[in-house]
């Protein structure tokens, strides 16, 4: 949390964010010395600050309509967030530039924040590591090709 409060997109978001929950900490009285009674600040949460923030700041982006970064619902392959904005243009080409240069970036910071993107496994993911091990702990017969 210390290291975040360094970065430009994020001081007004960590600031608000410490006095919000320190209010709401104070207000459960005893109750919240436990842990788990007590709000606490996410990585998750303050990466979907920083995206917001980072969009809103982007010069491609339309400044006066819609711009949000949510989560939506959990899945087994990891919790999503959709990106809702606008660009500044509607050239399919520069969009698509435009589009493509902001994913860069944010899942390039993912780390920054403790998280990381979720990839499912492929064929050529098992064949690579997966496989050879399982087969190697197998009780089935190898798949080699024996001559009689």
């Amino acid at each position: 949390e210390l290291r975040m409060t360094q970065v430009h997109l994020l001081t007004d978001y960590i600031g608000r964010k410490q006095a919000e929950l320190k209010a709401w900490n104070e207000a459960q009285g005893h109750s919240a010395q436990l842990s788990a009674n007590r709000r606490r600040m996410t990585n998750l949460g303050t990466f979907r600050a920083y995206a917001l923030a980072y969009l809103k700041s982007h010069p491609d982006i339309q400044p006066n309509m819609t711009c949000m970064v949510r989560q939506m619902q959990t899945t087994a392959q990891g919790v999503p967030l959709e990106i809702y904005c606008f660009t500044r243009t509607t050239a399919w080409a520069d969009y698509e530039r435009i589009q493509g240069d902001i994913f860069d970036y944010l899942l390039a910071v993912l780390p920054e924040f403790g998280l990381s993107l979720y990839q499912q496994p492929s064929g050529n993911d098992l064949r690579a590591g997966v496989l050879p091990a399982v087969l190697g702990a197998s009780h089935l017969p190898s798949l080699e090709n024996k001559s009689a």
